[in-house]
């Protein structure tokens, strides 16, 4: 299982951005996802995540301005990011599991649930 994320960038507060999640050796539509993220100094939390129902979860930080999505027939996850605040600038990650349903719903799984994660997309927000 391989997955590269794209769509980061820098922009100001206010501002949207849209990440990308190519993934190979997997089936997005057949299980859970997730995005990550990481601030420098803080642990890695859980964004948003979406099952093989289409069940999504989001954190509270970002409900209302983030919307995880899939695309089946191009096997990738993304993650649309609306009124982008400095407190959103991380490294975000894309992540999978063997699992149809995401675990501990309606919370967001946990990072030890997943198993295969990319190398991280930069979102950087301004003021």
């Amino acid at each position: 299982v391989h997955l590269v994320e794209s769509g980061g960038g820098s922009v100001q507060a206010g501002g949207s951005l849209r990440l990308s999640c190519a993934i190979s050796g997997y089936t997005v539509s057949a299980y859970c996802m997730g995005w990550f993220r990481q601030a420098p100094g803080k642990e890695r939390e859980g964004v948003a995540s979406i099952d093989s129902e289409e069940k999504t979860n989001y954190a509270d930080s970002v409900k209302g301005r983030f919307t995880i999505t899939r695309d089946n027939v191009k096997n990738t996850l993304h993650l649309q990011m609306n009124s982008l605040n400095p407190e959103d600038t991380a490294m975000y990650y894309c992540t999978a599991i063997y699992y149809k349903l995401c675990p501990n719903s309606p919370d967001l799984p946990y990072k030890r649930f997943f198993s295969f994660w990319g190398q991280g997309t930069q979102v950087t927000v301004s003021s």
